[in-house]
Formats: C-alpha cells, sequence, structure tokens
C-alpha cells in the first residue's frame, strides 16, 4: 500500500512539475488581485484549497510564480516571459495531457485484478519517457524564461530556488517524523 501510495506522489510530482511551468505564465500576466485562471482553482476558496491561497497553492510554497514576484520583474520582462509562455502553451498542454494519461494507464496495470509483468513495465517505461518528454520542455521553458532576468535576478533566483530546497527537505524531514509517530502509537496498546 505504501509503495503504490509513493508511486502515486511520485506521478502527481511530475505532473505538478509540468502544470508549474504554467504558473509562471499567470505570473506573467499576473495583475495584483486578479482572479485565478481556472486551472489554478483549488476548491471553494480557490487556489490552495478550502480557505483561500494557501502553502501549495497559487503562489505558496515553492511556486515559480512566488520566486518570479520576489525578483521583482519590469514590465518589460513580464512581457517577454508572457511571450515565452504562449510559444509553449500547446506543448505544454499536450505534454501535462500525455503525462496524465500514462499515470492513469500505469495505476491500472498495477491495480489490475490479474497481475502482468510485462503489462505493468511497459507502462511504467511508457510513462517515464513521457516524463522525460516533460522535464526536457520544462527545462527548455525555464532556460527561456532564465534568460530574461537579469544577472543580479538569476542570482537571487538561485539563492531563492535553494532555501526552497532546504524548506522542501524540512518539510519533508517533518512529515517523515509525523508517520513514525503514527507508527509508534499505533504499535503501542493504549492503556487501560
Amino acid at each position: 500500500m505504501m509503495r503504490r501510495s509513493l508511486a502515486g506522489m511520485f506521478g502527481a510530482a511530475a505532473v505538478a512539475a509540468v502544470v508549474t511551468t504554467g504558473f509562471v505564465h499567470a505570473q506573467a500576466q499576473d495583475g495584483a488581485g486578479a482572479p485565478p485562471a481556472p486551472h489554478e482553482r483549488r476548491g471553494p476558496g480557490g487556489p490552495g484549497g478550502p480557505g483561500g491561497p494557501g502553502r501549495f497553492g497559487r503562489g505558496g510554497f515553492g511556486s515559480p510564480m512566488a520566486m518570479l514576484r520576489q525578483l521583482d520583474l519590469t514590465d518589460d520582462q513580464r512581457a517577454q516571459v508572457r511571450q515565452v509562455m504562449d510559444s509553449h502553451r500547446d506543448e505544454l498542454r499536450a505534454v501535462g495531457e500525455r503525462v496524465r494519461a500514462a499515470h492513469r494507464a500505469q495505476n491500472d496495470a498495477v491495480n489490475a485484478a490479474q497481475f502482468d509483468e510485462q503489462v505493468v513495465r511497459t507502462r511504467a517505461a511508457e510513462l517515464a519517457a513521457v516524463q522525460a518528454d516533460a522535464a526536457v520542455l520544462q527545462a527548455k521553458v525555464h532556460s527561456e524564461v532564465f534568460a530574461v532576468l537579469t544577472p543580479e535576478q538569476q542570482a537571487k533566483a538561485a539563492e531563492l530556488k535553494a532555501q526552497r530546497e532546504v524548506q522542501a527537505q524540512q518539510f519533508r524531514e517533518r512529515a517523515r517524523e509525523r508517520v513514525k509517530e503514527r507508527q509508534q502509537r499505533r504499535a503501542t496498546p493504549p492503556a487501560q
């Protein structure tokens, strides 16, 4: 069960990696207070879930939008980022759909009533190939957007990325600790 959850999380992470590139586009078109695009709405309060913008919502924990906002792009830079994103919009959408479809196919193979190793391996290889395509596209878009930044903004972006990685590691460590605590509570019989 834990392996399935991890496989699902990794698949979701791949989709998120592709989708987060779209957030850059939203930042470029952003107007403060502008409503999020339909693909960014997540629940009643909008991005991040029921209460509104949250840790992982639009502009939240480590998002490219949050990073771009901290870089204080000029209007000209915003226009250039918008142009980059517009030029890749169809590719981003298509690769996102391919990742989702390949992930569904792998999930179906893993959860099939009848185990077929060859089918599971084939679906896993197909998913890996699509994820590689998504990573290449994401790197290409990132490179084009990064080229729009001044050397100072690039240095600040690198610093922000390093901070984000530290925060992500701390988050993962806290999550592991919570899992261990839950496992210990379940293993310890209640006092009577």
